[in-house]
């Protein structure tokens, strides 16, 4: 379980890092899954290839900025 402190009432900020934490530890992606219910296997590969392809270009991406610094 998550936990954040709200500093000075500041409940957009804790908000904001809770979501940061549940993307890093994979939380928010489980929960997610589990709204949306069973899929098909089809279905299931369509979307890890699409992932797959998103987080290459976003490598890609990064690699490119980095070269240049």
């Amino acid at each position: 379980m998550t936990k954040v402190m709200v500093r000075n009432g500041d409940v957009g900020g804790a908000l904001r890092v809770l979501k940061q934490q549940g993307i890093k530890d994979g939380s928010l992606k489980r929960i997610k899954e589990k709204e949306t219910g069973y899929l098909k296997p089809g279905v299931k590969r369509r979307i890890a290839e699409k992932e797959g392809k998103k987080n290459a270009s976003k490598r890609e991406r990064m690699s490119r900025r980095d070269s240049y610094r």
